[in-house]
């Protein structure tokens, strides 16, 4: 084994981020330790993939938290987190065209950029919608949701009105008015019917029958449903 990659999500800034890897990375190491198999301990990577639509301001190393005196500082363990933010990556190095499409699609909803997300005419519809749940757009995507991949064009023009008027790309996971439930349950029933293919009767009716705060904790929930019976669970 070369080595042990671990990736850790974050949507929003969390100031514990260097001491929570720290321990992960470390209670690792003793069970590695402890294990008499074990010749010599696998090194761990993590990386920290940030999707939030502020920059990161956290701390970045343990001496983050600290003001160290001068003459301790060669004493001190220091401890450093790598940070990937989604977006500020240079998508030229993604060699896989459907994930570059995804970080670039994320980037142009956070900057409202219509003209960015116009270039993305053979992105998956799949992508687009995660894409659309990590911005806190997913209300806006009912039109551009025809076919296996999407058609830019028309759909975009109407869903970039929004992003003109605006300058920026809201978030719109939350309740809104009774007028837009039909909606929310029309766009978590295309998700899950992406993520797991045609569903059950009572699958859909749960949704259709669902307040809109079930919705919105669904659609929080979104990456973590396997199965519709993880839907029907989270929503009941």
């Amino acid at each position: 084994m070369y080595c042990l990659l671990g990736i850790e999500h974050q949507s929003s800034i969390d100031e514990t981020m260097v001491i929570r890897c720290g321990i992960y990375e470390m209670l690792e190491y003793l069970k590695q330790a402890e294990n008499k198999e074990y010749k010599r301990l696998v090194p761990q990577i993590i990386v920290v993939l940030y999707t939030g639509p502020k920059k990161w301001n956290g701390p970045l190393k343990l001496s983050d938290y600290f003001e160290i005196p001068e003459e301790l500082k060669k004493y001190f363990n220091d401890w450093k987190i790598i940070l990937v933010d989604v977006k500020e990556m240079d998508t030229s190095k993604i060699s896989d065209e459907q994930t570059r499409y995804f970080i670039e699609a994320i980037q142009a909803m956070y900057k409202g950029s219509y003209e960015d997300l116009k270039r993305l005419k053979r992105m998956k519809k799949e992508n687009f919608l995660y894409a659309a749940i990590i911005t806190g757009s997913i209300d806006q995507v009912e039109n551009v949701l025809e076919g296996d991949e999407i058609d830019m064009c028309e759909g975009m023009e109407r869903m970039a009105e929004g992003f003109r008027k605006e300058g920026e790309v809201r978030g719109v996971i939350r309740g809104r008015s009774e007028g837009k439930l039909e909606e929310k349950q029309n766009t978590l029933l295309t998700l899950l019917t992406c993520k797991l293919g045609n569903l059950s009767k009572e699958t859909e009716n749960t949704i259709r029958s669902s307040t809109m705060e079930k919705l919105n904790k669904l659609t929080l929930s979104i990456f973590d449903i396997q199965s519709e019976e993880d839907a029907l669970r989270i929503i009941n």
